[in-house]
């Protein structure tokens, strides 16, 4: 027996336990040789070989197509920063030095070198000493495999964390265990792979400090190379990391463990002595076992550690203008891979930082640069009158395509930037807050839009008529909660006199009134449904309408599981027409662009496509197009919203490119948040300008100016900017007109008011959606101030104009004296304060002669006091003027 088998059968006498270990530690060479096997052989023969390797955590690359048509990179991101290489992209320094320094018998073993893992096992179980090498290179490769398939197979952080715990315990049985199920999954490997896929294997899977993983990007990281250039003296130094990753790391230059407190002879600093000791230490072994000359090692060992320590690309500040839409991105796929009731861990984290994706966006760079700039050159980055934003989007109609995002800020996440630079935002102004956005803008007319669907879609045209006057609406039908919503004294304001009596013209001119009459007159919680089927929801994750519950101190209140309550009081309300909801830009461009799609609306996307590194193709988040509308309303929103860029309140935008575009500005109270929000039938660009937070130092953005010019016109240069490139890339059919239904004029009855009180009928009037005017006073037998009639009467466009008359009370009724005789009719009249003018009318009828057979004006007539009545006598015989005129 060799000296070492002497050595181990010398200790086998010191407890049982040792005699289980050296066993175990012999088990390879009996394996090879064909010696039978005692009962410790036969417990560790019974344990499982099998191991199967899992994919390594790999970091996610995120791309965009660039003009030339190559995918250019936008970012990375990882937990673990590691690049997986082939055997022949590694320099053979580093391949050597791994041997030399790790394990020298590599290519002669068959799994376990027996003398250095029988000295580790001995010191670590036996003697109670520290961890020490000795396990092979094949041993240690087994050791992070069953890291990495442990934290890869984890459902929860928990689990994650005794998957680590099993695969590194030292401790007692545990550790025993764990070292022979080491032993024997090495064995079975290597009867399963070559010597250079196992040290391929392990260099690839090898930690070298903090979330440097794989000699790749550990090279990348520290000498700023790859790992096929590194030099002899660079190659030891990145080996001698992985014999203890914290503490021979190369980025920690103040750490005195490795090197601050060493000082040489002279006094001066040793820059990282604890790594250059064991640096040298690898080339000696080199050396010893021929793999360098004599020369060659001379050189390095006298050679200071001077790393070039080269920051990885990770996380989407490496995105540049582009980092907002790159974070939009990551937040699409920490969403969409992410199951809360099957684990705790975020996969879709999990997916993003070690699956190693190839993540293809929807972004177009050229429209992308342009929408930066056009930002850029119109609002400041920071203004030290407000917290000044902007935010501007594009969507592709039909596809659901976010084609470009920018704002005016600088990307960070980082908290010492985020706190000293005002430049600087680590949201996202154009997204929901579950996306790393804002908790939205109130945007104002814009969103009147989803009142004239709604308006459309329960039977109402373009053109037909309705009081469009600023006045105050008392009440709302049709609310979310069911029966009306009492507004009293609700009266807003236009932003000028103008007043608009139909769908079109309040649309072009969007007045304020005008869209109030016409919510009044369709189902208030129609217009939310309306806005939602277009894809508007707010930014804060609620419905329209949904508020979050507070306390009186400013605290929200919790539901039992902790989360936030929702109000269970909040209504959708009246205003919400005007636009008072906070949403994001986005969701305006996606429901703008679902108008412009004929009223097909489809949820954004921002990934094109996904693959695993080998080209594998992963199932990547998909665009789900439903109706929102008819076509025929949507076409008819089109005709309405077109006429903004003719004459109306978009004009400023227009792009003389030819294409047509449809569109909707927005302006909320005070001017504190500007949009103008349009599309083609190919792209759909929303453009918010704005203050980013409330407080006294909000601005009227109407009363500022920046260098471009008037803060409020930024929206209009940004969206044209944008939209002239969009027109020239996509170009863009006309927008089809709707058929003639659309325009019908809907004629409604004018009620009855004779008799009632001038504001009664005016009451009744407005009411059946009609604009009531005074007509002046009329002479009448009424009471002076009651309504004598209108003017028109019977039937009228609802927003008609009907003029009320009322009495002046100059009038008294004629009495009835026809049958009378002269005499009493005379004396009737008289006293009634009438002239009475005598005529004679023949009769053959002796019971006739002397008795009023008619007068004029007739019975019941009104006339004024003073007026003649003219009555006819009957005589026999012909007739003629009668005697007398009183």
């Amino acid at each position: 027996m060799s000296d070492v088998g002497a050595g181990i059968l010398g200790i086998v006498g010191m407890s049982a336990l040792a005699g289980v270990l050296v066993t175990a530690a012999v088990t390879p060479a009996l394996a090879v040789t064909g010696m039978a096997a005692n009962n410790g052989i036969s417990l560790f023969e019974n344990l499982p070989g099998y191991l199967d390797i899992k994919e390594l955590s790999a970091k996610t690359d995120i791309y965009a197509v660039q003009p030339d048509g190559t995918q250019g990179l936008m970012a990375s991101f990882f937990s673990e920063n590691r690049e997986v290489v082939p055997f022949e992209a590694i320099s053979l320094y580093v391949k050597d030095a791994a041997i030399a320094g790790e394990d020298p018998r590599f290519y002669e073993h068959a799994g376990i070198d027996i003398q250095g893992t029988t000295r580790a096992v001995m010191n670590e179980f036996v003697i109670g000493g520290e961890t020490q090498g000795g396990s092979s290179i094949t041993q240690q490769y087994v050791k992070n495999v069953l890291i990495n398939n442990g934290i890869r197979d984890a459902k929860t952080e928990e689990e994650r964390d005794a998957a680590y715990a099993a695969a590194t315990e030292s401790d007692g049985n545990a550790g025993i265990s764990r070292k022979l199920k080491e032993m024997k999954y090495a064995i079975a490997l290597e009867k399963k792979y070559q010597k250079d896929e196992i040290l391929k294997g392990y260099l690839n899977i090898a930690a070298f400090g903090g979330r440097v993983y794989g000699i790749e990007s550990a090279s990348q990281y520290y000498f700023g190379k790859s790992a096929a250039d590194v030099s002899l003296p660079e190659a030891a130094s990145l080996i001698a990391i992985v014999n203890h990753p914290e503490k021979f790391r190369l980025d920690q230059p103040d750490d005195p463990e490795n090197g601050a407190a060493t000082v040489n002879e002279a006094g001066e600093p040793v820059p990282y002595a604890a790594n250059k000791q064991r640096r040298d230490y690898i080339l000696d072994e080199m050396l010893k076992y021929g793999k360098i000359t004599q020369e060659e090692h001379d050189a390095a060992v006298v050679s200071p550690v001077t790393p070039v320590i080269t920051e990885p690309s990770t996380g989407c500040q490496t995105a540049a203008g582009s980092a907002y839409f790159c974070d939009y991105v990551k937040n699409v796929i920490l969403h969409s891979y992410d199951d809360p009731a099957t684990t705790d861990i975020n996969e879709g984290r999990r997916k993003l930082e070690e699956g190693g994706l190839q993540v293809y966006t929807t972004l177009d760079p050229e429209l992308q640069q342009r929408a930066i700039e056009a930002v850029a050159e119109n609002v400041p980055f920071t203004d030290p009158r407000f917290d000044v934003g902007s935010a501007a989007v594009t969507v592709q109609p039909g596809t659901g395509k976010v084609l470009a995002m920018a704002q005016n800020k600088t990307y960070s996440q980082a908290d010492e930037i985020l706190a000293t630079d005002p430049t600087t935002s680590a949201i996202n102004y154009s997204t929901d807050f579950d996306y790393g956005g804002s908790s939205g803008f109130q945007p104002g007319s814009t969103f009147k839009v989803f009142t004239l669907g709604q308006w459309l879609k329960e039977g109402h045209s373009l053109l037909e008529s309705f009081n469009g006057s600023r006045r105050t609406f008392a009440s709302f039908p049709g609310a979310c909660s069911g029966g009306t919503i009492s507004t009293p004294g609700y009266n807003p304001k236009n932003d000028d006199s103008r007043t608009a009596n139909n769908a079109v013209d309040a649309t072009k001119y969007s007045v304020n009134s005008s869209f109030m009459a016409m919510a009044q007159q369709v189902e208030l919680c129609g217009i939310k449904k309306t806005a939602e089927a277009f894809g508007v929801k707010r930014a804060d994750g609620l419905e329209l309408g949904q508020r979050w519950a507070w306390n009186e101190d400013g605290t929200p209140v919790l539901n039992p599981d902790g989360s936030q309550a929702i109000n269970p009081d909040a209504e959708f309300q009246p205003a919400a027409v005007l636009g008072t909801e906070e949403v994001s830009p986005l969701s305006m461009a996606v429901a703008f662009a679902g108008i412009a799609n004929d009223g097909v609306t489809c949820t954004p996307i921002a990934i094109e496509s996904i693959t695993e590194s080998d080209g594998t193709p992963v199932e990547a988040p998909k665009s789900t197009c439903t109706a929102a509308v008819t076509p025929e309303v949507a076409l008819a929103m089109q005709y309405a919203m077109k006429q903004t860029f003719n004459g109306g309140t978009a004009g400023e935008s227009r792009t003389g490119t030819g294409i047509e575009h449809i569109g909707k500005t927005g302006t909320t109270d005070d001017a504190f948040d500007t949009w103008m929000i349009g599309a083609s039938k190919t792209a759909s660009t929303a453009v918010w300008v704005g203050n980013v937070t409330g407080g006294e130092n909000r601005q009227n953005l109407r009363r500022v100016d920046f260098d471009s010019g008037e803060a409020s016109r930024a929206r209009h240069r940004i969206w044209r900017s944008i939209m002239e490139l969009a027109d020239t890339r996509y170009g863009g059919a006309d927008f089809t007109d709707p058929d003639q239904s659309a325009f019908k004029q809907v004629l409604a009855d004018i009620p009855q008011v004779t008799g009632l009180s001038f504001d009664a009928a005016k009451q009744a009037l407005e009411t059946a959606g009609f604009v009531a005017e005074d007509g002046g006073q009329q002479d009448s037998n009424q009471p002076a101030g009651t309504v004598t009639g209108t003017d028109p009467t019977g039937q009228a466009g609802k927003g008609s104009t009907v003029r009320i008359f009322t009495s002046n009370g100059s009038m008294t009724g004629v009495p009835n004296v026809v049958g009378m005789t002269d005499g009493q009719a005379d004396a009737a009249l008289k006293q009634a304060g009438f002239r009475v003018q005598r005529q004679n009318e023949g009769t053959t009828d002796p019971t006739k002669v002397g008795v009023v057979l008619s007068q004029n004006p007739a019975a019941g007539a009104s006339a004024k006091p003073g007026d003649q009545v003219t009555i006819s006598i009957g005589r026999l015989g012909g007739g003629g003027d009668a005697p007398g005129d009183d």
